[in-house]
């Protein structure tokens, strides 16, 4: 993902609110948000070619999701997919504070990453960019290519955005139209993480709009204190053409 957005713990009925979007390559296989054949719990998306996820859900309330840390300087080849570290998280039944002590080391293996980790009684982020894991307190979080809440014009956008949107809930109206916003921010607003001016412009938006390279997916998942949840996932082809949507409604 590259756009995370999220609000813990802050509406009375919806204790976890998630809206989020995928960047990536047209180019690159992927299918869209199902529960999987071979572990039937799970709920995600699915990278065809390195056979992991950007964010998904299981039926017994465990979430996670993760977005690249933008250093092309940091980039090394042959490392490994970063996608299995969420689905690993998902298929199984560590706290989420011992999930993440216990990939420390191996996840300075991989480029670099934001990783959010959740089991319903608590919800943590970890990056192996960052200094260490964090639990986070109720409260609207975001996070893009970079660490938790930094504040990139988007990400602050989304955040704002998010906070006003939960108001109407049930309704994900408001979620969806956030995610597909693809103004362009203003160049001395824009952080600069090593790629070309013109990137860093087309990466601003929340919703990227370009031939070979875009958002692919946006997905809004709430999560009910009745025990139900809700996932809802938008694909996207170039063009911004709407693709395939899907939705699922389940009890934990």
């Amino acid at each position: 993902m590259c756009l995370i957005l999220l609000a813990w713990q802050v509406h009375p009925d919806y204790p976890l609110v998630v809206a989020a979007n995928r960047d990536e390559f047209f180019a690159r296989p992927t299918a869209p948000a199902a529960f999987w054949t071979d572990t039937p719990q799970l709920l995600a998306g699915r990278d065809l070619e390195a056979g992991g996820t950007w964010m998904g859900f299981s039926r017994s309330g465990r979430f996670a999701a993760l977005t690249n840390y933008r250093d092309p300087s940091q980039n090394r080849s042959g490392a490994p997919s970063r996608g299995g570290l969420v689905a690993e998280f998902l298929t199984g039944k560590e706290r989420p504070q011992d999930y993440l002590q216990r990939i420390e080391a191996s996840g300075k293996a991989c480029n670099g990453y934001n990783l959010l980790v959740g089991d319903g009684e608590s919800l943590w982020w970890s990056s192996n960019m960052g200094d260490g894991a964090r639990q986070l307190e109720p409260g609207v979080y975001g996070v893009s290519n970079h660490l938790l809440d930094t504040p990139w014009p988007k990400v602050g956008a989304g955040k704002t955005a998010l906070a006003q949107a939960l108001d109407g809930l049930p309704d994900d109206q408001a979620l969806f139209e956030l995610l597909q916003d693809d103004g362009i921010h203003p160049d001395e607003h824009l952080p600069q993480t090593g790629i070309s001016l013109d990137w860093e412009r087309l990466l601003s938006s929340a919703f990227v709009k370009s031939p070979d390279y875009g958002t692919r997916s946006s997905t809004v998942l709430c999560v009910g204190n009745d025990g139900w949840a809700a996932f809802d996932e938008q694909t996207w082809l170039p063009g911004a053409q709407r693709g395939q949507r899907v939705r699922y409604r389940f009890s934990l």
